[in-house]
């Protein structure tokens, strides 16, 4: 039986260690903008999550150095303020590496950053998904809770 840890993820080193989870969500992402980019989002109060699995020894690479296991799911969030959702928390990322999908890890992710929210006073947890990520539409309604309140617009200049 695999014990998880879920942490936030602070230096560097660490968001290294999160990049090949992340780059399997965020594709237009090398390695060095990944790290410039959290840094600079970080100032802004987004905060990145792990989740560690700490198996029977079986290690694959993907550990740290602080010995929580191996990295299996990342989350980038920031709290918020809106006229309409009040304070809530803003899922900008939310991966599990695709070889450990379908055992419960994005859930278990989701649910920290779901408590972690709501110790901080959020009303809300709130993302948007690309349309083409049926699979993610359907994990998010069946297996989080959640629904389908809006559509989100852009227009690049």
């Amino acid at each position: 039986m695999s014990e998880h840890t879920v942490r936030e993820l602070e230096s560097e080193a660490e968001w290294r260690v999160a990049f090949p989870v992340m780059k399997q969500l965020r594709t237009h992402l090398d390695e060095g903008a990944f790290v410039s980019l959290v840094g600079r989002l970080q100032v802004d109060g987004y905060r990145l999550f792990g989740l560690f699995e700490a198996g029977d020894g079986d290690r694959d690479g993907g550990g740290d150095s602080d010995g929580d296991g191996d990295l299996r799911a990342v989350a980038g969030v920031a709290i918020e303020h809106t006229l309409y959702d009040g304070r809530r928390v803003w899922v900008y990322d939310l991966v599990t590496d695709e070889a450990h999908r379908s055992r419960g890890l994005g859930e278990e992710l989701y649910s920290f950053v779901e408590r972690w929210a709501g110790d901080r006073g959020c009303e809300t947890v709130t993302l948007s998904s690309n349309l083409e990520r049926s699979d993610a539409h359907r994990f998010y309604e069946e297996r989080l809770g959640m629904e389908r309140a809006r559509y989100v617009f852009k227009r690049d200049l």
